[in-house]
C-alpha cells in the first residue's frame, strides 16, 4: 500500500479560517501528512503555529525558498506543497514548487494576473507535480451528480444558466484587527477584484463546472458599497457561453442576511435542476409540466464515481468539509495513478477564472460592454 503523502503548508497558521479547512481536510482521509511550512511572514508567529501544529522546530522555514531547499535535503522530503496564502503570494510558491517537481495544492484565485495564471500552465505542463486549484464546491456529491445529469441529456439542450454567492460578512468597514478582512480588501495582496475575485470566480467556476460549458463573453457591473472600499464588494455579470445560452451571476459580501448563500439553476429543454449549497445534501431536477423531484445524497442512487464522494449513509448530513476532503482524496487517488481525475479542479480552471476576472473589471470600466474572456471587447 502506497504511503501517506508528505506535505508541507505555506500560509494557514492557527486562526486562519481556510488554513484550519485544509488541514481538518487533507486529515480525513488519512493520504496525507503535514510535516513541514511556512505558516507566518512573522517569525515568531511562525514558530508559534509551527509548536501548535507539531511540526519539528526544523521544518519550519522562513520562506518558500528554504522550504524547498532544506526539504530536498532530507529522505523523508516533502512531495507536495499547499498554498493557502493572501492571493498575492500564490504565483511564486507555486511557480517554485512546480520547477522542484512537487504537487501543487492552492487557493484560488490561483495567480494574481492571467498572465500569471498562463505561466503557471506552461510551468505545470513541464513539471513532474500534478495540480489542484481548491474550488471547494466540486467535491459535493450532489454538484458532482448534477454535472452527470446536465452531461447525459437529462436536461435535454441547456438554455440558461443562473448563479449567486452571496454573504453579509463585509456588509460594514472592517478595521485591521479583522485578518480575514483586511487583506482582502486590500489590493496589494488581493489584486484588482475583490468580493469578484473572493467568491465571485467561485460562482463562475461552478457555473462552468455543471453546466459543462465554457463562457465566451461577460457585461458586468463592479460596484463598492462601503464607503473607502478600494475593492468591490458586489459584482452582477451577464454571462455569454461558447454554446450561444445565457447565463446571470450574482456575487455580494454585502447582504445583510445572506450568510453564505451559494446557489445554483441549470434551465434545460424539458427540465431544470437547482442545487443550494446551504442544504448540500439535496438536488431538485423541476422536469417541465411534472412535479419537481428531490434527490438526496445516496450512494445507491449516483454512479460509480460521484459515490465515491459519499461518506455517510443516506440522510446523515455531509457539508463542506466533506467536500474539500474529496478533492484531496481524489488527488491523492490521482498521484497514484499517474494523473488526476479529468473533473477536478486544475491549471485550466485556474486559468480561465483569471480570464474572467479581468475581462469583468474591463467590462466594468467600459460601462458593461461584452467583453470577451480571451481579452477585448465582443459584439454585443
Amino acid at each position: 500500500m502506497p504511503g501517506r503523502l508528505r506535505v508541507a503548508m505555506m500560509g494557514g497558521g492557527p486562526g486562519a479560517f481556510i488554513g484550519a479547512v485544509h488541514r481538518s481536510a487533507l486529515r480525513l482521509d488519512n493520504r496525507f501528512e503535514l510535516l513541514a511550512g511556512v505558516f507566518s511572514s512573522n517569525h515568531e508567529r511562525n514558530r508559534q503555529s509551527a509548536r501548535e501544529l507539531y511540526i519539528e522546530p526544523a521544518r519550519c522555514y522562513a520562506d518558500v525558498a528554504a522550504l524547498i531547499a532544506g526539504e530536498a535535503a532530507r529522505e523523508d522530503g516533502i512531495e507536495a506543497l499547499i498554498i493557502v496564502t493572501p492571493n498575492h503570494l500564490h504565483f511564486d510558491a507555486a511557480m517554485a514548487g512546480l520547477e522542484a517537481g512537487l504537487h501543487v495544492i492552492c487557493e484560488k484565485p490561483m495567480t494574481m494576473t492571467a498572465t500569471e495564471a498562463v505561466a503557471l500552465k506552461k510551468a505545470a505542463s513541464q513539471s513532474a507535480g500534478h495540480f489542484l486549484l481548491t474550488h471547494t464546491y466540486a467535491g459535493y456529491p450532489m454538484i458532482q451528480h448534477a454535472r452527470e445529469l446536465v452531461a447525459r441529456g437529462e436536461l435535454g439542450a441547456l438554455r440558461h444558466v443562473q448563479v449567486e454567492y452571496v454573504q453579509e460578512w463585509l456588509s460594514e468597514a472592517q478595521g485591521e484587527e479583522n485578518r480575514q478582512a483586511s487583506w482582502r480588501t486590500d489590493p496589494v495582496k488581493a489584486g484588482a477584484a475583490g468580493c469578484l475575485g473572493d467568491i465571485g470566480v467561485h460562482a463562475f467556476q461552478l457555473a462552468q463546472f455543471v453546466s459543462g460549458l465554457k463562457v465566451a463573453d461577460v457585461s458586468a457591473s463592479l460596484t463598492t458599497a462601503v464607503a473607502g472600499r478600494a475593492l468591490d464588494d458586489s459584482v452582477q455579470a451577464l454571462l455569454r457561453f461558447e454554446s450561444g445560452i445565457s447565463g446571470m451571476l450574482w456575487a455580494s459580501q454585502c447582504a445583510p442576511g445572506f450568510e453564505n448563500e451559494l446557489s445554483i439553476r441549470i434551465i434545460g429543454e424539458k427540465a431544470s435542476l437547482a442545487w443550494a449549497q446551504e442544504s448540500p445534501n439535496e438536488l431538485w431536477l423541476k422536469p417541465l409540466n411534472a412535479p419537481g423531484q428531490r434527490l438526496t445524497r445516496r450512494d445507491d442512487a449516483v454512479s460509480e464515481q460521484v459515490a465515491r464522494s459519499v461518506r455517510l449513509p443516506g440522510g446523515h448530513p455531509e457539508g463542506y468539509i466533506e467536500s474539500f476532503a474529496n478533492l484531496y482524496q481524489r488527488f491523492a487517488d490521482g498521484i497514484q495513478a499517474g494523473a488526476p481525475p479529468e473533473w477536478l479542479p486544475g491549471i485550466e480552471d485556474g486559468v480561465d477564472g483569471m480570464r474572467f476576472i479581468e475581462a469583468t473589471i474591463a467590462s466594468s470600466q467600459k460601462d458593461g460592454v461584452w467583453t470577451a474572456l480571451g481579452g477585448g471587447e465582443s459584439d454585443g
